[in-house]
């Protein structure tokens, strides 16, 4: 008879290292905390290693959390930082490719140079997770990796949201997103038989206090839900992505959007 888990047990994530990229950002350190609540060691990235130190020292939970600095989108940075992960925290459970570089760039202002900038993510995202892939293949263990996408994965924008208030949400970071969410199937496909699951999590508009007040008031008008999304409302998704309360979920984009998708 096979053993029925409690949900506590489910989402249990003691005794798992999580890496997340990008994780002193406004939806990235949401994310991280999420996981060091469930007890999860965490390890968080940065380009800047004082800002990872700084967002790791701040997680919650009595387990040690770690910082390494880390590009997602040079090879060589990324390949030395997960090894440097590896050796301050032992393993690598959990791979969360969050971190984000790009420009606002729109339809009529970008070159190649720019569109490259955007598409450079991607590439970092793919070869961060073949390095865990292949490092929890090596331990005969079980993995999870998240792709954060985005709704502009799976949508277009509309155009009269950000006319005269702000540029064209970048056509680049739609073609990324896009490419994203069907690289995280093609992974799973392939992954599965090494007990490494492949999902995405793609996030509706949580405008930061950055956002163009305007924008964001044409944003709101758009919503199912008629407001945007907080980061706290990425925690319940992350940690339920991350765990063995997904354990028979792989291949898919879940999104917390608000509504925004369903129009």
């Amino acid at each position: 008879m096979t053993l029925e888990l409690t949900v506590d047990a489910l989402f249990d994530l003691r005794g798992k290292v999580a890496l997340i990229t990008g994780g002193t950002g406004y939806l990235g350190s949401a994310m991280a905390r999420a996981l060091a609540e469930m007890g999860a060691q965490v390890v968080i990235t940065s380009r800047e290693l004082a800002r990872a130190e700084e967002a790791a020292a701040e997680l919650p939970g009595e387990q040690s959390h770690f910082a390494v600095e880390l590009d997602h989108k040079s090879e060589e940075s990324l390949t030395t930082g997960f090894a440097k992960a590896v050796e301050l925290a032992g393993q690598v459970d959990i791979l969360v490719n969050n971190g984000q570089g790009g420009n606002a760039k729109d339809l009529t202002t970008t070159d190649q140079q720019h569109f490259d900038e955007h598409l450079a993510n991607a590439t970092g995202y793919f070869l961060l997770a073949r390095e865990c892939r292949d490092h929890v293949v090596a331990r005969g263990a079980e993995g999870s990796i998240v792709n954060i996408g985005s709704m502009y994965g799976v949508v277009g924008s509309y155009p009269e949201t950000y006319q005269d208030v702000s540029g064209a949400s970048p056509v680049a970071y739609h073609a990324l997103k896009g490419g994203v969410v069907h690289m995280t199937r093609h992974l799973a496909v392939y992954w599965a038989a090494d007990n490494v699951r492949v999902n995405c999590l793609s996030p509706g508009p949580f405008p930061s206090d950055k956002a163009p007040a305007a924008l964001v008031e044409r944003l709101i008008e758009k919503s199912p839900m008629k407001r945007m999304g907080i980061p706290s409302e990425l925690k319940g998704a992350i940690v339920f992505l991350c765990s063995d309360a997904s354990s028979y979920v792989t291949g898919q984009n879940l999104l917390v959007d608000g509504g925004w998708t369903a129009w």
